[in-house]
């Protein structure tokens, strides 16, 4: 009996230890969960799709899967570099090499950023002066998050138009999908 008055003990002290301060700001750590989930995701992306499919669109309207990729990097180069207090603009690339290695850049600047978001400053205000300023959090859900993950779906129609599986539905870590379940 006391053995167990002792674990359930533990496990409400590991709870408490858990839950979030009295005033804290939960959604910050929320947004640097989906950012590293993002971020795993389009990585994956970019290095699935063979280097001979880059120029591929699936009509002439829309930008190539290589051209997709080059524009995640670009803005996420720009958004973060300008969180981190230094707007970067990003070189020109064409190769699925530079790609990859200009969203290898860009994520760096990405961590940067979400690692330099604390409370105390995620309501800082960020960009140019005056007009177009936004929090430092608004920047980094917004135009990070929310537009990698944007991105991330018109990215996964292309890679199943050639026959890929997306990786947010392939069974990387997760073990085969079940007789007869598609992914």
């Amino acid at each position: 009996m006391k053995m167990k008055a002792l674990l359930i003990l533990a496990g409400g002290f590991a709870l408490h230890a858990q839950a979030p301060a009295p005033g804290g700001m939960p959604l910050l750590g929320e947004v640097k969960t989906w950012y590293g989930q993002i971020k795993t995701n389009l990585t994956r992306m970019a290095e699935k799709m063979p280097a001979s499919d880059y120029d591929f669109k699936p009509v002439a309207e829309i930008r190539s899967f290589g051209e997709l990729m080059a524009h995640i990097a670009d803005a996420q180069l720009r958004f973060c570099s300008t969180v981190n207090g230094e707007v970067r603009n990003p070189a020109a690339k064409k190769t699925k090499d530079e790609i990859l290695a200009a969203m290898k850049e860009s994520f760096a600047e990405c961590d940067k950023a979400f690692d330099g978001a604390t409370e105390a400053n995620a309501m800082q205000m960020v960009g140019p002066a005056g007009r177009g300023q936004t929090s430092r959090l608004g920047m980094l859900t917004r135009f990070v998050v929310i537009h990698g993950n944007e991105e991330y779906g018109y990215g996964s129609i292309y890679l199943r138009l050639k026959g890929i599986v997306p990786p947010s539905s392939d069974s990387a870590g997760r073990g085969p999908a079940p007789a007869g379940k598609k992914q």
